[in-house]
Protein backbone atom coordinates (compact mmCIF):
# COMPACT_ATOMS: atom_id res chain seq x y z
CA UNK A 1 0.00 0.00 0.00
CA UNK A 2 1.19 3.19 -0.88
CA UNK A 3 0.43 6.10 1.04
CA UNK A 4 1.33 9.81 -0.12
CA UNK A 5 0.99 13.28 2.62
CA UNK A 6 1.45 16.79 1.27
CA UNK A 7 0.64 20.36 2.53
CA UNK A 8 -0.01 21.67 -0.73
CA UNK A 9 -0.23 25.06 0.60
CA UNK A 10 -3.63 25.70 -1.16
CA UNK A 11 -4.69 23.06 -3.03
CA UNK A 12 -6.14 25.46 -6.01
CA UNK A 13 -2.57 26.94 -6.18
CA UNK A 14 -1.18 23.02 -6.39
CA UNK A 15 -3.21 22.07 -8.84
CA UNK A 16 -1.80 24.91 -11.26
CA UNK A 17 1.59 24.05 -10.58
CA UNK A 18 1.02 20.38 -11.85
CA UNK A 19 -0.05 18.44 -8.62
CA UNK A 20 -2.94 16.65 -10.48
CA UNK A 21 -0.76 15.87 -13.66
CA UNK A 22 1.62 14.34 -11.38
CA UNK A 23 -1.09 12.52 -9.23
CA UNK A 24 -1.60 9.67 -11.72
CA UNK A 25 2.00 9.09 -12.01
CA UNK A 26 2.38 8.07 -8.14
CA UNK A 27 0.20 5.39 -8.10
CA UNK A 28 -0.92 6.11 -4.28
CA UNK A 29 -3.56 4.47 -2.61
CA UNK A 30 -4.31 6.92 -0.28
CA UNK A 31 -3.32 10.74 -0.11
CA UNK A 32 -3.46 13.01 2.37
CA UNK A 33 -3.47 16.56 1.85
CA UNK A 34 -3.09 19.71 4.38
CA UNK A 35 -3.63 23.21 4.06
CA UNK A 36 -6.22 23.19 0.94
CA UNK A 37 -7.28 26.75 1.73
CA UNK A 38 -10.98 25.78 0.14
CA UNK A 39 -14.55 25.48 0.66
CA UNK A 40 -15.61 22.27 -1.25
CA UNK A 41 -18.01 25.00 -3.02
CA UNK A 42 -14.91 25.84 -4.67
CA UNK A 43 -13.52 22.53 -5.68
CA UNK A 44 -16.15 21.76 -8.65
CA UNK A 45 -13.75 21.35 -11.06
CA UNK A 46 -13.51 17.64 -11.75
CA UNK A 47 -9.95 17.93 -11.31
CA UNK A 48 -10.12 17.97 -7.11
CA UNK A 49 -12.52 14.92 -7.60
CA UNK A 50 -9.80 12.68 -9.35
CA UNK A 51 -10.77 9.48 -11.24
CA UNK A 52 -10.10 6.72 -9.17
CA UNK A 53 -10.04 7.60 -5.83
CA UNK A 54 -13.13 8.23 -3.06
CA UNK A 55 -12.46 12.15 -1.94
CA UNK A 56 -13.30 13.67 1.40
CA UNK A 57 -12.96 17.02 2.54
CA UNK A 58 -12.75 19.07 5.67
CA UNK A 59 -12.67 22.85 5.26
CA UNK A 60 -12.04 25.54 7.88
CA UNK A 61 -15.15 27.83 8.60
CA UNK A 62 -12.56 30.89 7.83
CA UNK A 63 -12.24 31.20 3.99
CA UNK A 64 -9.01 30.86 2.51
CA UNK A 65 -6.96 28.67 5.65
CA UNK A 66 -6.33 25.82 6.59
CA UNK A 67 -8.54 22.42 6.25
CA UNK A 68 -7.52 18.76 4.79
CA UNK A 69 -7.82 15.93 2.47
CA UNK A 70 -7.85 12.66 1.97
CA UNK A 71 -8.32 10.77 -1.62
CA UNK A 72 -8.73 6.81 -1.31
CA UNK A 73 -8.69 3.92 -4.16
CA UNK A 74 -10.98 2.28 -1.18
CA UNK A 75 -14.55 3.42 0.03
CA UNK A 76 -13.96 3.84 3.73
CA UNK A 77 -16.09 2.33 6.12
CA UNK A 78 -16.45 5.31 8.25
CA UNK A 79 -15.09 9.50 7.82
CA UNK A 80 -14.57 11.06 11.25
CA UNK A 81 -13.85 14.58 10.73
CA UNK A 82 -12.66 16.32 14.18
CA UNK A 83 -11.63 15.08 17.59
CA UNK A 84 -13.35 17.65 19.85
CA UNK A 85 -11.15 20.41 20.06
CA UNK A 86 -12.24 23.77 18.59
CA UNK A 87 -9.09 25.01 17.24
CA UNK A 88 -8.21 21.51 15.43
CA UNK A 89 -12.27 21.08 13.95
CA UNK A 90 -13.23 24.98 13.04
CA UNK A 91 -9.72 24.56 11.05
CA UNK A 92 -10.35 21.51 9.32
CA UNK A 93 -7.28 20.15 10.94
CA UNK A 94 -8.37 16.29 11.16
CA UNK A 95 -9.66 14.19 8.86
CA UNK A 96 -9.73 10.27 9.22
CA UNK A 97 -11.17 6.98 7.52
CA UNK A 98 -11.42 3.77 8.49
CA UNK A 99 -10.83 0.70 6.50
CA UNK A 100 -11.71 -1.84 8.53
CA UNK A 101 -9.22 -1.99 11.55
CA UNK A 102 -7.13 -0.04 9.45
CA UNK A 103 -7.54 4.10 10.17
CA UNK A 104 -6.14 6.90 8.04
CA UNK A 105 -5.63 10.34 9.17
CA UNK A 106 -4.97 13.72 7.21
CA UNK A 107 -3.34 15.94 10.04
CA UNK A 108 -2.62 19.37 9.66
CA UNK A 109 -0.97 20.42 12.76
CA UNK A 110 -1.07 24.20 13.63
CA UNK A 111 2.55 26.24 13.44
CA UNK A 112 3.71 28.72 16.29
CA UNK A 113 5.72 30.49 14.25
CA UNK A 114 3.79 33.91 13.81
CA UNK A 115 4.07 34.68 17.81
CA UNK A 116 3.87 33.88 20.92
CA UNK A 117 -0.18 33.88 20.75
CA UNK A 118 -0.08 31.19 17.81
CA UNK A 119 2.54 29.51 19.36
CA UNK A 120 0.75 28.96 22.82
CA UNK A 121 -2.40 27.94 20.80
CA UNK A 122 -0.23 25.06 19.32
CA UNK A 123 0.86 23.69 22.63
CA UNK A 124 -2.76 23.69 23.66
CA UNK A 125 -3.24 21.37 20.49
CA UNK A 126 -0.11 19.17 21.26
CA UNK A 127 -1.29 18.93 24.99
CA UNK A 128 -5.12 17.48 23.76
CA UNK A 129 -3.63 16.05 20.85
CA UNK A 130 -0.95 13.80 22.95
CA UNK A 131 -4.26 12.95 25.27
CA UNK A 132 -6.22 11.81 21.64
CA UNK A 133 -3.00 9.63 20.49
CA UNK A 134 -2.68 8.10 23.99
CA UNK A 135 -6.32 6.97 23.55
CA UNK A 136 -5.72 5.58 19.80
CA UNK A 137 -2.84 3.85 21.05
CA UNK A 138 -5.13 1.71 23.59
CA UNK A 139 -7.49 0.61 21.06
CA UNK A 140 -7.67 -2.30 18.97
CA UNK A 141 -7.13 -0.59 15.97
CA UNK A 142 -3.80 0.15 13.39
CA UNK A 143 -2.92 3.83 12.41
CA UNK A 144 -1.42 5.65 9.95
CA UNK A 145 -1.37 9.35 10.65
CA UNK A 146 -0.23 11.70 7.97
CA UNK A 147 0.57 15.47 7.88
CA UNK A 148 2.16 18.45 8.80
CA UNK A 149 3.36 18.11 12.31
CA UNK A 150 4.85 21.50 12.19
CA UNK A 151 8.13 20.08 14.01
CA UNK A 152 10.98 18.54 13.50
CA UNK A 153 12.36 15.73 16.26
CA UNK A 154 16.00 15.24 16.00
CA UNK A 155 19.37 17.29 14.53
CA UNK A 156 19.10 14.95 11.57
CA UNK A 157 15.77 16.58 10.25
CA UNK A 158 16.58 20.40 10.07
CA UNK A 159 19.71 21.62 8.66
CA UNK A 160 20.43 24.55 10.38
CA UNK A 161 19.68 22.69 13.57
CA UNK A 162 21.67 25.12 15.83
CA UNK A 163 20.48 28.68 14.42
CA UNK A 164 16.73 27.26 15.09
CA UNK A 165 16.93 25.59 18.70
CA UNK A 166 14.82 29.08 19.85
CA UNK A 167 12.48 29.32 17.53
CA UNK A 168 8.98 27.46 16.65
CA UNK A 169 9.03 23.91 15.33
CA UNK A 170 12.36 22.68 16.72
CA UNK A 171 11.86 23.79 20.45
CA UNK A 172 13.13 21.28 23.42
CA UNK A 173 9.55 21.14 24.53
CA UNK A 174 7.98 20.70 21.03
CA UNK A 175 10.73 17.84 20.14
CA UNK A 176 10.15 16.68 23.75
CA UNK A 177 6.57 16.12 22.45
CA UNK A 178 7.85 13.91 19.64
CA UNK A 179 9.72 11.88 22.18
CA UNK A 180 6.86 11.01 24.51
CA UNK A 181 4.84 10.14 21.16
CA UNK A 182 7.33 7.36 20.14
CA UNK A 183 9.14 6.58 23.15
CA UNK A 184 6.22 6.24 25.77
CA UNK A 185 3.18 6.29 23.60
CA UNK A 186 4.43 3.73 21.46
CA UNK A 187 3.95 5.33 18.17
CA UNK A 188 6.66 5.35 15.13
CA UNK A 189 7.88 7.40 12.78
CA UNK A 190 7.60 5.17 9.41
CA UNK A 191 9.96 7.34 7.11
CA UNK A 192 13.28 6.52 9.54
CA UNK A 193 12.27 3.11 9.90
CA UNK A 194 13.39 2.65 6.53
CA UNK A 195 15.52 6.24 5.51
CA UNK A 196 18.49 6.89 7.96
CA UNK A 197 19.57 9.62 5.21
CA UNK A 198 20.78 12.90 6.19
CA UNK A 199 19.34 15.95 4.34
CA UNK A 200 15.98 14.15 4.03
CA UNK A 201 13.48 17.28 4.15
CA UNK A 202 9.77 18.26 3.35
CA UNK A 203 9.46 22.22 3.39
CA UNK A 204 11.66 25.14 2.53
CA UNK A 205 11.25 28.86 2.94
CA UNK A 206 10.88 31.40 0.18
CA UNK A 207 13.25 33.16 1.36
CA UNK A 208 16.89 33.48 -0.62
CA UNK A 209 17.75 29.88 -1.96
CA UNK A 210 16.31 27.72 0.92
CA UNK A 211 15.14 25.16 -1.62
CA UNK A 212 17.47 25.37 -4.45
CA UNK A 213 20.35 24.91 -1.77
CA UNK A 214 18.30 21.81 0.20
CA UNK A 215 18.45 24.25 3.30
CA UNK A 216 14.84 22.75 4.76
CA UNK A 217 13.45 21.04 7.57
CA UNK A 218 11.42 17.64 7.58
CA UNK A 219 7.98 18.67 9.01
CA UNK A 220 5.68 16.29 7.52
CA UNK A 221 5.64 12.52 8.66
CA UNK A 222 3.95 9.22 8.63
CA UNK A 223 3.39 8.58 12.33
CA UNK A 224 2.51 4.72 12.81
CA UNK A 225 0.98 2.34 14.96
CA UNK A 226 3.79 -0.06 15.70
CA UNK A 227 3.02 -2.89 13.51
CA UNK A 228 2.66 -0.79 10.90
CA UNK A 229 5.96 0.35 11.31
CA UNK A 230 7.38 -3.03 11.13
CA UNK A 231 5.06 -3.15 7.40
CA UNK A 232 7.24 -0.14 5.83
CA UNK A 233 9.35 -1.36 2.92
CA UNK A 234 10.33 2.05 1.92
CA UNK A 235 10.30 6.37 2.11
CA UNK A 236 11.00 8.58 -0.24
CA UNK A 237 10.67 12.48 -0.97
CA UNK A 238 9.54 13.98 -3.84
CA UNK A 239 11.39 16.68 -4.98
CA UNK A 240 11.67 16.70 -9.11
CA UNK A 241 8.72 19.28 -8.90
CA UNK A 242 7.82 21.88 -6.99
CA UNK A 243 3.75 21.95 -6.02
CA UNK A 244 3.73 24.05 -2.72
CA UNK A 245 6.80 24.80 -0.23
CA UNK A 246 6.36 21.33 1.15
CA UNK A 247 7.08 18.27 -0.83
CA UNK A 248 5.30 15.11 -0.88
CA UNK A 249 6.26 12.19 1.54
CA UNK A 250 6.02 9.09 -0.58
CA UNK A 251 6.02 5.80 2.05
CA UNK A 252 5.05 1.95 0.96
CA UNK A 253 3.93 -0.57 3.39
CA UNK A 254 3.00 -3.91 3.45
CA UNK A 255 0.30 -4.31 5.40
CA UNK A 256 -2.61 -7.25 4.97
CA UNK A 257 -6.62 -6.52 4.86
CA UNK A 258 -5.57 -3.55 2.44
Amino acid sequence: MRVVTLNCNGIRAASRKGFFDWLPTVDADIVCLQETKAQVDQLTDPQFNPEGYFCYYFDAEKKGYAGTALYSRVEPDKIHRGIGLDIADTEGRYLQADFGDLSVISLYLPSGSSGDERQARKMRFLDYFMRHMRTLAQDDRRYIVCGDWNICHKEIDIKNWKGNMKNSGFLPEERAWLDELFDEVGFADSFRRVNAEADQYSWWSNRGQARANNVGWRLDYHVVSPEIADSTVGASIYREQSFSDHAPVIIDYELKGF
